[in-house]
């Protein structure tokens, strides 16, 4: 039976760039890569692409190491190495999600901003683009390729470069909430927000060069939970989930 909550057809996005987090690859509260994560994810993936809609996917690496963890205190490591450190980690998780995917008979790419031709094709933004035209699921590792540079920044970047539609990011809970909703039950859930709101009410949804990138160009945002089973097949068809974000809403509950 079909989801009465996907829209009829290919959906209204051509392209979208999905942001996955390093924690999505392990169990919650946990470190490392478990690969019944991975391959749930991987499974909504396959169902999103198999509906049309062309697939790139930022990942992060907090899974594995973060860089900040070895810049607080007296830390030997000099940060910008510990950014790059970080960068290898999403590497890791890329080819953990390359085979997940491709397990169940979905062609992928790996393009990574640092280059490591023993494993992954460097990105370039063409190549990119024709991977995509070619119906491939394309996996962006290792950021921007440069340090103190998230991989929320990144994901808006390549959003740009690429000319999605809409930024999909990934979540662990419903969508952009008034407070933690892990620690105030009370908190609200936005539908919708302008820009504007994310920055002057100080939300925790990207980091701020991220939102300010989409902002100045107009690429909208949405930021909903994977968790639940379809939910990135209905995030890519249009579905109302999550919290929408755009120049073009103002603030809803």
């Amino acid at each position: 039976m079909a989801d009465p909550a996907i829209p009829p057809g290919a959906g209204p996005y051509r392209r979208i760039v999905l942001k996955l987090s390093g924690e999505s690859f392990a169990h919650t509260g946990e470190r490392g890569i478990a690969m019944e994560e991975v391959v749930a994810i991987g499974t909504q993936i396959c169902k999103a692409a198999q509906r049309g809609v062309q697939i790139a996917i930022v990942i992060g690496g907090g899974n594995i190491l973060r860089g900040a963890q070895f810049t607080a205190g007296n830390s030997s490591i000099q940060e910008a190495t510990a950014h790059y450190m970080g960068m290898l980690a999403t590497v890791i998780n890329g080819l953990a999600l390359q085979d997940a995917i491709e397990s169940m008979g979905v062609e992928t790419r790996l393009l990574t901003a640092i280059r490591m031709d023993g494993v992954a094709e460097p990105y370039i933004r063409r190549r990119a683009r024709r991977h995509l035209e070619k119906g491939r699921i394309v996996i962006l590792a290792a950021g921007t390729g440069s340090p103190f540079v998230t991989t929320d920044t990144a994901a808006a970047q390549r959003a740009l470069e690429l000319e999605a539609d809409i930024l999909l990011k990934a979540t662990r809970v419903d969508g952009v909430f008034s407070d933690d909703p892990e620690k105030n039950p009370h908190a609200l859930l936005y539908s919708e927000l302008s820009y504007n709101a994310v920055r002057e009410q100080n939300l925790r949804v990207m980091d701020s060069t991220a939102i300010t990138q989409c902002m100045e160009h107009d690429m909208p945002i949405l930021v909903f939970n994977y968790k639940k089973e379809g939910n990135i097949e209905r995030a890519t068809s249009g579905a109302k989930i999550g919290t929408l974000i755009s120049s073009q809403v103002a603030v809803t509950k």
